[in-house]
């Protein structure tokens, strides 16, 4: 479990693995680091990404990126990174920003005119759809929960994640990772009803979870690949994570 980790964490290899649907959990704690590593790991392996960035800015991500020595606004201007700035789309359905003909927004469902995710999926498919040049394409959401907090239906979003999966990892034998936020003691069902369906659909799933025992500057939280029995804990620093298995932290050691 720890060399796989290690792996999925490291260095992007030449030709990462092809039509996969990655699924990112996290319970107790903030999964983010690894959107910002998978977001750093494919632009690094040269594959045309598209990022549907529900949570933080353009900013904050690149930011982030730079850390990890990745440069976002060069990878837009180069056309391998597609960015949708949730936070502003938002912005512009609530306060009348006028769309441009041909470029519907890709919330509208937020407006209230539509109940489904077909113009998002749609901003999916032709962001990805000229992926040539490329190794490969890559969509990436963070996070998932948020669409259910803007109001769409459950249902709506695991059709999208279906057409999602079925147009990029089916037909262009492309990758899908998400973002997920779950708390099995929530009284939030919609949203477990979209987690536990998704973990069913996944082909990795990494769940990363808080420490039960509560905070500590040695170790940040623990992860695992679902369905398997050891469990490691991780530290995020200023560049990297590391792991270790519990009990071999600084402090405990």
């Amino acid at each position: 479990m720890l060399a796989e980790l290690n792996e999925l964490l490291g260095a992007a290899p030449e030709r990462p693995d092809a039509g996969k649907f990655t699924l990112l959990r996290d319970t107790r704690t903030d999964g983010s680091f690894l959107v910002h590593h998978f977001l750093s790991f494919y632009l690094r392996a040269g594959c045309k990404v598209c990022f549907v960035a529900l949570l933080q800015s353009f900013s904050h991500y690149n930011i982030v990126a730079q850390k990890l020595g990745v440069n976002l606004a060069a990878a837009k201007e180069q056309g391998q990174l597609v960015f949708l700035e949730g936070l502003q789309s938002c912005l512009d359905l609530l306060f009348g920003e006028e769309e441009q003909p041909g470029q519907p927004n890709p919330l509208q469902f937020v407006s209230g005119s539509t109940p489904e995710l077909r113009a998002l999926f749609d901003f999916v498919r032709v962001s990805l759809s000229a992926a040539d040049s490329w190794k490969g394409p890559v969509l990436l959401v963070d996070d998932l929960s948020v669409l259910l907090s803007l109001g769409a239906a459950p249902v709506a979003v695991l059709d999208f994640i279906h057409y999602c999966r079925v147009y990029v990892c089916c037909q262009l034998k492309g990758n899908v990772v998400v973002l997920v936020h779950s708390n099995e003691d929530s009284e939030d069902e919609e949203n477990e009803l979209v987690v536990n369906s998704l973990c069913h659909h996944s082909d990795l799933i990494l769940w990363a979870e808080g420490l039960a025992t509560g905070f500590c500057k040695d170790v940040h939280g623990q992860a695992a690949e679902q369905d398997l029995v050891q469990t490691y804990q991780y530290k995020i620093q200023d560049r990297n994570v590391s792991f270790f298995a519990p009990g071999l932290s600084a402090a405990v050691l």
